[in-house]
């Protein structure tokens, strides 16, 4: 019986470490999301620019569940510039979105305001010109806000909620910290910190690149 005994609680405690591990691991650093500049098209914009009922070629996955790079480009015209083969993500959106670097912002002649992705009331446009035709938009233009896209689960771990601003921190020669990252909460989200090309180069993180919230 004692025998009997022993082994059933070495296996309730085996299985209360594994429960506690995970989340101890999840909080000890969050992974790093580098992007350079892309859009994301409404079917309605695809069409415009690829031809009438186009549906986007999925090229690569995303970190990001049902997030997907695609194999179409399209490119952006500004007042004073353009940049070509400008890299399009799936799937497509309500509204179209353009998400530049802030040195972009001197090639195409625009202010374009660091915003979290959705939010594009009082953006500037630009002209999108596909294979099949052009869009001119009158709004959608952001650099993106840095943020943490992160599962209902994680935001527990890290005691933190949706829409707080929290800063991350790194060590090494170029480490330092990152204030007004945002916090976004969803039920498939997966835990990752989304910064851009300029910002990652500031600080050298790559994508094996470990970042804590700073306290």
């Amino acid at each position: 019986m004692s025998s009997s005994y022993d082994a059933v609680l070495k296996l309730l405690l085996e299985a209360v470490e594994k429960t506690v591990e995970k989340p101890q691991a999840q909080k000890n650093g969050i992974s790093v999301g580098i992007s350079n500049r892309h859009l994301h098209l409404s079917q309605e914009d695809v069409n415009a620019l690829f031809g009438e009922g186009y549906q986007l070629t999925v090229l690569k996955e995303l970190s990001q569940p049902g997030q997907f790079g695609c194999k179409e480009t399209v490119t952006i015209c500004g007042p004073k510039g353009a940049i070509e083969k400008v890299r399009v993500l799936g799937p497509v959106r309500s509204k179209t979105q353009v998400e530049i670097l802030a040195g972009d912002c001197f090639k195409l002649g625009v202010k374009a305001p660091a915003r979290l992705s959705g939010d594009l009331d009082g953006t500037p446009g630009a002209t999108l010109i596909g294979p099949k035709g052009s869009v001119q938009l009158k709004e959608g233009l952001i650099v993106a806000q840095r943020h943490i896209h992160m599962h209902t689960s994680d935001a527990l771990v890290h005691g933190v909620k949706d829409g707080q601003m929290v800063g991350i921190e790194l060590d090494g020669v170029r480490g330092g910290v990152f204030r007004n990252v945002a916090i976004r909460v969803t039920d498939d989200s997966a835990l990752e910190l989304h910064v851009d090309m300029e910002e990652a180069n500031a600080m050298s993180l790559t994508s094996a690149s470990v970042v804590e919230i700073a306290n």
